[in-house]
């Protein structure tokens, strides 16, 4: 039998949440330090659309047992200069729409790991997100963290 209901139903994050151990599983085009993510455009300029990522990243993290994952390469190349850039950055780009707010973002996964930032403070997210960046991007990616003092005191910058 074949159900047909409208969008604001089947996104509806409360109708999702009836389905215990909910997985959504979503892709982003790049993350900054403190979890937010742009999933819809680069910088000002749109490329797609929300579609029901935040509605079913909601509904798994309200689901029981259910886990909601941004799964994304942790390199991508530059369109314009063929370069190998991070997608894990330190800001999001100006004029970025921010599609997954740092508050709604749980697993994020790349081919170096799987972190959860479910409940992790800025210096926790930021340390997660470095872990599973691109080696190559490390560096940067923890000379920022520094400098706006996501790590305060030496020893939060012990195993950074």
């Amino acid at each position: 039998m074949i159900c047909f209901t409208p969008i604001s139903y089947n996104n509806d994050p409360y109708n999702v949440a009836k389905n215990d151990r909910m997985v959504a599983i979503n892709s982003t085009l790049e993350i900054d330090l403190t979890g937010q993510c742009c999933s819809e455009s680069f910088g000002p300029y749109q490329y797609t659309a929300t579609g029901g990522q935040v509605d079913f990243t909601r509904g798994a993290w309200m689901s029981r047992g259910g886990k909601a994952f941004i799964a994304l390469h942790s390199t991508a190349k530059d369109r314009e200069t063929g370069e190998t850039v991070s997608k894990i950055v330190p800001q999001l780009r100006p004029g970025a729409a921010v599609t997954l707010t740092r508050t709604d973002v749980m697993y994020v996964a790349t081919e170096y790991g799987v972190v959860n930032l479910k409940g992790r403070s800025l210096r926790e997210r930021a340390r997660e997100l470095i872990s599973i960046a691109h080696p190559d991007f490390r560096g940067e990616l923890k000379r920022y963290a520094r400098g706006v003092k996501y790590f305060v005191l030496p020893e939060h910058e012990e195993g950074v």
